[in-house]
């Protein structure tokens, strides 16, 4: 296997829960993969085991069944640190180290990178793949056709946890309060034009109470939720800032029932730390948890029984965010497979093939059984008109111990929030001078 690691990574080797692993160059007959990582800094043990779970599925593949119809796969990891400026260097170094590939589709973990890339993957004609993240008004491929908010949008998770409290409510929120509590960047604020129209159309009053990065220091913004008194806090956190809510809500005595999370508020790595604080509280998740996944207990016993496993620590397998990281490897590898149906099996795709592959993804749940992985994820079936696939999510309930499913599979209000991308992406074009137009099929 041709796998490449970043340099600046063997300095921080023994904090992380990376393998030591050869370097080597990715030769023009891999499906290279390019992935800005973040395993350090504020973010770094979140990033660990979303990458671990990610690079843990391409080796996988190469081991188990020799690359994609015979096209072995190599990689290359840079570190970004969750940094806007960083993230671009790194997509800079990496487009590049592949001529036919160009990095088959890049995946930053992190909607400010994601913001940064998206002009320059575009006119690069390299796919930005958003799993779970980044723009949501990229749903419209007439407008952002090298561009790919898979499985479920900021929005239309937002619209989704919406429809869940209102189920615990008798189906409508009027007359209620929600605090909306968000990592004041890009990430955090995506949403908020959803909650305000949701707001709008349910009849409940919306809070919205930023919080700086990384999220540290959150006292003066729970004692307003105290006074607030809120009937639910949705919450919009990542890394540190999670569980130091968990324990803020349990020092004001806020009710951790009443607290929903995003999925990326959602992971044992929130949860853990923050102790007796985190029991009852819920999170969004596009991504079932535990090794029950045949694919999950398998990777373990192929990748990790051969000594070849990218996490140190084998107690992540299974947890929220190594899951994560294989279903958005999964998909990658899919989108793949989907354009070597249509330009070639056994031949190296391009960017431009793997932007007709992504636009053309039909992950049903008879593929997903075939891979072992029924469940870890919704069906995802795209089109230039719809380039997220879904729009689903699930809610979880932490016991103390470990999440446990609360839902089914919840849609957010599509005629809700449809039309407010759209009108964003209509802006986005004139702004821009693009003449939405679906490319060729």
């Amino acid at each position: 296997m041709k796998s490449i690691k970043h340099p600046g990574l063997a300095a921080i080797l023994a904090a992380s829960l990376l393998l030591p692993a050869p370097s080597a160059m990715a030769q023009a007959n891999d499906q290279f993969i390019a992935i800005p990582s973040y395993r350090v800094g504020p973010y770094g043990t979140n990033g660990q085991s979303y990458y671990g779970g990610y690079v843990d599925y391409l080796n996988y593949v190469n081991m188990k069944e020799g690359g994609i119809d015979g096209v072995k796969i190599s990689w290359e990891e840079c570190e970004t640190e969750y940094n806007n400026a960083k993230g671009v260097e790194c997509y800079e170094r990496m487009k590049n180290r592949n001529p036919v590939t160009r990095g088959t589709a890049i995946n930053t973990m992190a909607t400010g990178i994601s913001y940064a890339l998206i002009d320059k993957t575009a006119e690069d004609k390299v796919p930005l793949l958003m799993m779970g993240y980044g723009r949501t008004d990229a749903v419209d491929g007439s407008v952002f056709p090298y561009a790919f908010p898979l499985v479920t949008t900021y929005q239309m998770q937002a619209s989704a946890v919406v429809k869940f409290i209102a189920s615990r409510n008798g189906g409508s929120l009027a007359g209620k309060k929600i605090v909306f509590l968000y990592h004041d960047s890009a990430y955090g604020k995506e949403p908020i034009v959803a909650l305000q129209a949701e707001a709008s159309l349910g009849k409940f009053a919306l809070v919205e109470i930023p919080v700086a990065h990384p999220g540290n220091e959150q006292g003066a913004q729970w004692l307003r939720i105290r006074r607030e008194n809120p009937d639910y806090v949705i919450f919009w956190g990542w890394g540190v800032m999670n569980q130091t809510a968990l324990k803020a809500a349990q020092k004001v005595g806020y009710s951790r029932e009443k607290m929903v999370g995003s999925w990326w508020a959602g992971s044992e790595e929130d949860t853990i730390p923050a102790g007796d604080a985190a029991k009852g509280y819920m999170s969004a998740t596009w991504n079932v948890t535990g090794k029950d996944v045949p694919l999950i207990a398998d990777i373990e016993k192929v990748v990790y029984g051969a000594g070849k496993g990218n996490m140190q620590d084998k107690g992540k397998i299974g947890s929220a965010l190594y899951n994560r990281g294989v279903s958005g490897a999964l998909a990658t590898i899919e989108a793949v497979r989907t354009a070597q149906g249509k330009f070639g099996k056994g031949k190296v795709m391009s960017g431009e093939h793997m932007r007709w592959g992504l636009e053309n993804l039909n992950i049903t749940n008879a593929r997903l059984q075939q891979l072992g992985a029924t469940g870890l994820l919704p069906e995802i079936k795209t089109s230039c008109e719809n380039h997220e696939g879904s729009g689903k999510i699930k809610i979880q309930q932490w016991d103390g111990s470990k999440w446990v499913l609360v839902s089914d599979w919840i849609e957010g209000n599509k005629n809700l929030i449809h039309p407010l991308f759209k009108a964003s992406a209509a802006r986005y074009a004139k702004e821009k001078g693009i003449t939405p137009a679906c490319m060729q099929q």
